[in-house]
């Protein structure tokens, strides 16, 4: 491992995390009692009140007052949900000061602090890593997609991901707010105050049938002052006038944003506001994940052609038999083990995955050489004669989105490394077979697919994964034949006009960061 870098040099510095609360508990109490709407049936009250119509004014003011509690109780109990959101989970971190490694309050942290990261630690702040070997990261808090990220020196870090493995140093360059979990939680938390479409209907009419109700009493309270009505009829009237102001109707609206919300709650969903409820049925385009949306976060074994003297029962058996004697646990040998359940046999040696060399290696106790599951291309690099057959299935495998594996065997062992301590590829070595897997998909997602798309909705997958194996999955989904797909890659070149077309034209986004996940669906928000 290189040397470690020697760390920030000053102490005694800080800076203060904030938490950025959704609301306090005196703004939802306010946003909800000072409306126009309780304040137009305050108003009926005094109405109501100065007629002698008591019993009226129960029934107003306590729908009214029925409709603050559940709004009360729903909001506030989405506020402390949110206040409970934390992507940083880590309470302390190590860093490095004048080359001593030390634990430290994260409010410790300061710009410019080398921080120490191994397996099961949480990454606190964002910066560059700038020594160690290569580290494996799940960012999928960040990002939903589930696949480990291998991460080199200057490759960057950012908070709220977790280390698998592997140990390295990283720079802190944004600490505290500023850092990428800090301003994912608290945009999480922010609170926005949107009207529904009917929400703005009903103001609407409300405020013409206020209006009409107080031309019509003005004129009542003339005829009675110049005496045309009497008093009698002339209260009569203006009780009949207040009727005008539709009470019962804010009173079901509200009922039915209740119900809404108690239902969608128990689907383990979040409503900040009840009129949450409405606004799904709004909906025009959904933006998916690929992983654990369309899939089940699961790969299998689609088809195996054997491109040696081994047939393919055997070769199977064979393959089950390498998944099962490795160390390492991981998606493809879990669907290998699934394809050809094997109870293992005893290893010689073993050479782990990593993405530095982009393949494993297993030598068996009682078989002779070493058995090779790569990457195609790094392993016909090291195949000239087979290279154009190799291609050929990377290509035909590329074009369905399926993942290409090449199994190989070489009568010698492992036993030379690079200058990077990784590794070489043993020296005779021959394929034996190409593997295809598949993403597999949900229980169920044709059927969602299809009922999105009998209620006129648009889906959109936006994903870390490759664009065309997104796009092939999405197909396989019923998502559609004529869908447009775009890398990160090629958004990342375009102007903000092409950009917001680009979004609209798109159905699959492949490769997208972060960033460019909030900067598409706010694309999308403001073409209505």
């Amino acid at each position: 491992m290189p040397t470690p870098p020697n760390g920030f040099s000053l102490t005694g510095l800080s800076h203060e995390i904030p938490f950025n609360s959704s609301r306090t508990y005196w703004d939802i109490f306010r946003d909800n009692l000072f409306t126009f709407i309780n304040g137009v049936y305050f108003f009926l009250c005094l109405v109501l009140l100065s007629l002698g119509r008591v019993s009226d004014v129960v029934v107003v003011a306590a729908i009214v007052l029925l409709n603050v509690v559940i709004n009360l109780v729903q909001e506030i109990r989405a506020k402390h949900k949110l206040d409970n959101i934390a992507l940083l989970t880590r309470p302390k971190a190590t860093v490095l000061r004048e080359g001593q490694e030390q634990e430290v309050e994260l409010n410790e942290v300061v710009v410019g602090d080398v921080l120490v990261v191994g397996p099961g630690d949480q990454v606190v702040v964002d910066g560059p890593l700038v020594g160690g070997g290569e580290i494996k990261v799940d960012e999928s808090l960040l990002t939903g997609e589930s696949d480990l990220i291998p991460k080199q020196r200057g490759d960057r870090l950012y908070s709220g991901s977790f280390c698998v493995s592997g140990r390295a140093y990283y720079e802190a360059e944004k600490v505290g707010a500023n850092s990428l979990a800090s301003k994912m939680t608290a945009e999480a938390r922010q609170f926005r105050k949107l009207l529904t479409p009917l929400q703005r209907r009903i103001n609407t009419m409300i405020r013409l049938l206020l209006g009409l109700a107080i031309v019509l009493g003005l004129i009542t309270l003339l005829r009675m002052i110049l005496g045309v009505t009497s008093f009698t009829v002339g209260v009569q009237n203006l009780v009949v006038i207040v009727g005008l102001v539709p009470v019962g109707l804010y009173f079901m609206i509200t009922l039915a944003y209740a119900l809404g919300a108690v239902n969608i709650a128990q689907q383990s969903a979040l409503v900040q506001q009840a009129n949450a409820v409405e606004s799904i049925s709004n909906v025009d385009i959904m933006c998916i994940d690929k992983t654990g949306t369309l899939t089940a976060n699961r790969i299998f074994l689609q088809t195996l052609y054997s491109l040696g003297p081994i047939e393919q029962q055997e070769l199977q058996q064979l393959l089950g038999d390498y998944a099962a004697s490795a160390a390492a646990s991981n998606k493809t040998n879990d669907a290998l083990i699934a394809a050809a359940p094997r109870s293992g046999l005893p290893v010689q040696r073993e050479i782990p995955f990593s993405s530095a060399y982009k393949w494993s290696g297993l030598a068996f106790a009682e078989r002779p050489g070493t058995y090779i599951l790569g990457a195609p291309e790094v392993l016909a690099a090291a195949m000239p004669a087979h290279q154009e057959t190799i291609h050929s299935y990377m290509a035909t495998g590329a074009d369905q989105g399926l993942r290409v594996l090449l199994f190989a065997h070489s009568p010698n062992l492992v036993d030379q490394t690079d200058q990077a301590g990784n590794p070489i590829l043993p020296a005779q070595l021959n394929p034996l077979a190409v593997l295809y897997f598949g993403d597999e998909l949900r229980s169920g997602v044709h059927q969602t697919l299809a009922e999105f798309r009998l209620a006129g909705i648009e889906v959109k997958v936006i994903s870390g994964d490759n664009p065309a194996t997104v796009a092939a999955l999405a197909k396989q989904a019923g998502l559609g034949e004529d869908i447009l797909a775009i890398s990160g890659s090629a958004l990342a070149q375009l102007d903000e006009a092409t950009f917001d077309q680009a979004a609209a034209e798109n159905s699959i986004f492949g490769r997208i960061t972060p960033e460019q996940k909030a900067r598409l669906v706010k694309s999308l928000q403001a073409r209505g």
